[in-house]
């Protein structure tokens, strides 16, 4: 099992803990991965992260569609991966979801579906160079020739030349989109993963890879799964502190009818709590929400409490079927602790 340091996205002040990055790179970490939302960006801590490492490859977990066009985003991906020496960049994309995608950036929902079958066809073609870019899509088509076009747009290629090969991760949960992840992507972000979930995502991924038609199958496709990692002598508290997280993507991070979240838990059994969560969460009552949160849920989710605890409970994640793990944790001792569990060298 790989290794990857997940930092997520930054609070209210920028913080980019460059020390743990490089004690997880000098334990044998394989990557480390920086997300965004509607604050800072996911881009530009990697080409920091870029010039303070040697190693380690440079994750966006993830990265959003809307923020930025197809373009750009391989534009990013190739900048930072020629700094860090080549080699090193994973461009992991998501949708996120309606109320950033048309809040945050003016954006409209759209067909998430096919921007992301679009996206990745445009990102791929930009990286390869193979002629000027060009791309009849359902969502999106370069040149652009909709409304307020001055019909004079231009096939274009890179002036950079990229690395071709630049992998490409999709975040998706549902099952056409995991089928889609399958056919086209390099790797899969999956949301919610946990041990068992691989019964329920398999038959979605073999059928991605027939549709692929290219002998592609988990041998050759990345699955890389995010764990919390919270060690401590109190297991309750340990819990509790990874509760106001849960509540406010279950009950607050999306709409009341548009939550991806809500209906991962859904999903696993825990209706009735993401219901409860989020009625309380929506009407103000965030502690409260909190305190709806099941013990259960959290648990599974994550490896919480002392050290023996925690490396009994990774067996279950080795073998889960993800043959990369995130830890999310600033804690030095969870990161030294996973990469004995992981017997990282």
């Amino acid at each position: 099992m790989k290794l990857g340091l997940s930092l997520g996205y930054s609070r209210a002040h920028l913080d980019i803990p460059v020390a743990l990055v490089q004690r997880a790179e000098a334990l044998g970490y394989d990557s480390v991965w920086t997300a965004e939302a509607y604050g800072s960006d996911a881009v530009t801590p990697l080409a920091f992260l870029a010039a303070h490492t040697s190693r380690i490859k440079l994750g966006t977990g993830i990265m959003q569609l809307a923020a930025r066009t197809p373009a750009n985003a391989a534009m990013c991906a190739g900048t930072v991966d020629a700094l860090a020496g080549g080699g090193r960049f994973i461009a992991g994309l998501g949708v996120s979801g309606p109320q950033i995608v048309e809040g945050w950036y003016g954006e409209p929902w759209g067909k998430p579906y096919y921007r992301m079958r679009d996206y990745v066809a445009i990102m791929r073609k930009i990286f390869r160079r193979e002629e000027p870019v060009s791309h009849a899509g359902r969502e999106i088509s370069l040149p652009y020739t909709g409304e307020g076009a001055m019909g004079i747009g231009k096939p274009l290629k890179s002036i950079l030349h990229m690395n071709p090969d630049i992998p490409i991760y999709l975040a998706t949960s549902n099952e056409a989109t995991v089928k889609l992840t399958a056919e086209i992507a390099d790797g899969w972000l999956p949301l919610g993963f946990m041990p068992g979930s691989m019964a329920e995502y398999q038959p979605w991924l073999e059928e991605g890879f027939k549709r692929a038609g290219n002998g592609k199958s988990l041998k050759n496709f990345a699955i890389h799964a995010s764990v919390h990692v919270e060690v401590c002598d109190d297991v309750a508290a340990g819990l509790a502190k990874l509760k106001p997280e849960v509540a406010l993507y279950v009950g607050g991070m999306g709409h009341r009818k548009k939550n991806f979240h809500n209906d991962l838990m859904v999903r696993h059994g825990f209706g009735d709590a993401a219901a409860r969560i989020q009625e309380l969460y929506l009407a103000g009552r965030k502690d409260e929400a909190i305190a709806a949160v099941p013990d259960e849920w959290v648990d599974m989710k994550s490896l919480v409490g002392p050290a023996a605890r925690i490396l009994q409970r990774y067996r279950p994640w080795e073998d889960s079927g993800a043959d990369s793990l995130s830890v999310r944790s600033r804690q030095p001792e969870a990161v030294e602790l996973m990469a004995k569990a992981a017997r990282l060298n």
